[in-house]
């Protein structure tokens, strides 16, 4: 599975250097995230943050998913805080024992992101996303999506980040289903 989502991120890289803004790759020991981002001056006040990424673990869970954040940033005193609401949309496998699962949901969410001035500076983020029954479809049921992180910049377009991450996605079956449940470090780049 592994070696498929690499393919995959193979073959979708040249288009990055075209398309993208930058690129976003999150791995712990069990999980991999690798997405693609840019960015839309024209949506809203301060502009869209959209991604294009995939997930996967060791277990063979696969998801893919796409998302656009419309985000700002405050002012005076705080404008060291931004901040972004949106949706995101996950598509994808789960591969539970003895038989693969496949569905998808329509998630709304946002992060927080505040940057401590200094020399070098770093920032926390938190985000999150969250889909109930409703606007989930095929086998699953719902689906819950939240990270916390500590960035550091190492330069003005390079971010490197150790944080914790958590997918949990209720299934047909009322089962709770956790693809990721893990501390991560990643890195962040823009063109």
């Amino acid at each position: 599975m592994l070696k498929k989502a690499l393919i995959i991120a193979a073959a979708i890289l040249p288009l990055s250097n075209v398309y993208s803004a930058g690129m976003d790759l999150r791995l712990s020991s069990e999980t991999a995230h690798v997405t693609y981002l840019t960015e839309n001056a024209t949506f809203g006040y301060g502009g869209a943050d959209i991604g294009i990424g995939v997930f996967f673990n060791e277990d063979d869970d696969i998801l893919g998913n796409a998302s656009i954040l419309v985000s700002g940033s405050g002012t005076g005193d705080v404008r060291a805080l931004h901040f972004g609401v949106g949706g995101k949309l996950y598509g994808g496998r789960i591969d539970t024992q003895p038989e693969n699962l496949n569905g998808g949901a329509i998630a709304i969410g946002g992060h927080l992101r505040y940057v401590f001035p200094a020399t070098m500076p770093f920032a926390v983020l938190v985000e999150g996303f969250w889909a109930p029954e409703v606007t989930s479809f095929s086998d699953f049921d719902g689906l819950v999506e939240y990270r916390v992180d500590l960035e550091l910049e190492v330069t003005p377009s390079a971010r490197a980040y150790v944080g914790f991450g958590h997918i949990e996605i209720e299934l047909d079956q009322n089962v709770d289903y956790e693809a990721e449940d893990n501390a991560h470090i990643g890195v962040r780049f823009t063109f």
